[in-house]
């Protein structure tokens, strides 16, 4: 089977390279020519505690791409869909399609261009991190998921299933994609919300005191999900049916707890998000995944406080202008607990 992947970064460049050593054909795409060069000269390595392989591996910038392709792999940051999907739209063959492999609701961004015929939904939640061209970390695994929009089991949604199914055995096809995309919605809430500190996931998300402030900011996406007749689907220890509204306390301590029992065990500490502040001092995905629910929100008159401030604060760090630290996390804390008053 050949497949595109276009971004050749943590995610893509993961699955891509488990491809490679199952011996099917894949040419990454990327932006970055030191990662591409060094894919080129020295093939892609993954390092980690799951496993460490290098395969040789083709890869490419844009601009010297030509088609046509029958299956595209998109795996760029979120902010970058509009422009990937454009670059990639003239090389498509006539039945060709895009699979969505990022954070947000993406999806809607490519059927906008190609059709919603031609684009598959994917949900990712394994842990990796670009480390320098050429090398990635793969440090934990998690849910992988991939359906159609239109929630049909197709012939080409089982081709992909079964590809993905290289990367990850528990790989899973689903007919409800958007269930996976919202809940994936609200847990990235939660991990905007750790990278405002230094601190890990886990420990962030162990402390007792920041519990209720982050419960109250996924209940926002969750409410929005609702509204908009979505179920979100739980993964990896996040539960959204424990953040809705009236939700059984207990029920929401046992999804905390898991959640920090899941990524205690990934070599991965730290999101992407927190990263991208902190090590790669570039934008995060804060505006194209948490700025679409709030205008979802805005529009079923759903207040949504803690997300906007949180939106607010991650471009406050991107810009210089706010330290990382727990002072963020008190701020939010307070602006909750006015809220409630």
């Amino acid at each position: 089977m050949s497949v595109v992947i276009w971004g050749a970064g943590a995610i893509g460049g993961t699955i891509g390279a488990y491809l490679i050593r199952a011996g099917h054909d894949v040419l990454f795409v990327d932006t970055d020519a030191h990662h591409v060069s060094a894919i080129n000269q020295n093939g892609l390595t993954i390092e980690g505690p799951i496993d460490t392989f290098t395969v040789p591996a083709c890869a490419q910038i844009p601009q010297t791409v030509s088609g046509p392709f029958d299956a595209v792999w998109l795996a760029t940051k979120a902010q970058h869909t509009r422009s990937a999907t454009g670059m990639i739209a003239p090389h498509l063959s006539p039945t060709g399609h895009i699979l969505s492999l990022q954070n947000g609701l993406t999806e809607l961004i490519v059927a906008e261009r190609i059709g919603r015929d031609r684009t598959l939904g994917a949900f990712i939640n394994f842990g990796a991190d670009y480390l320098e061209p050429g090398r990635i970390l793969y440090g934990g695994r998690g849910a992988c998921v991939v359906g159609e929009l239109d929630g049909a089991m197709t012939a080409r949604l089982a081709t992909t299933h079964s590809l993905l199914q290289t990367f990850d055995d528990d790989a899973i096809a689903t007919p409800n994609i958007f269930g996976y995309t919202w809940g994936k919605l609200g847990y990235g809430a939660l991990l905007f919300a750790t990278a405002l500190t230094n601190d890990s996931i886990a420990d962030c998300l162990d402390r007792e005191e920041d519990r209720p402030m982050l419960t109250a900011l996924a209940r926002e996406i969750c409410s929005v999900a609702a509204a908009e007749g979505v179920t979100p689907l739980g993964f990896n220890g996040y539960e959204p049916s424990a953040f809705l509204p009236g939700a059984d306390p207990g029920a929401t301590a046992a999804s905390f707890d898991a959640m920090v029992t899941h990524n205690a065990k990934s070599a991965k500490t730290h999101s992407g998000i927190w990263r991208d502040l902190a090590v790669r001092h570039r934008l995060t995905e804060v505006s194209p995944i948490l700025t679409k629910p709030v205008a979802i929100g805005r529009r079923h008159s759903i207040p949504m406080p803690l997300t906007q401030r949180l939106i607010a604060m991650i471009k406050e760090i991107e810009e210089g202008e706010r330290p990382m630290g727990t002072d963020n996390m008190s701020e939010l804390r307070t602006l909750h607990q006015a809220n409630r008053s």
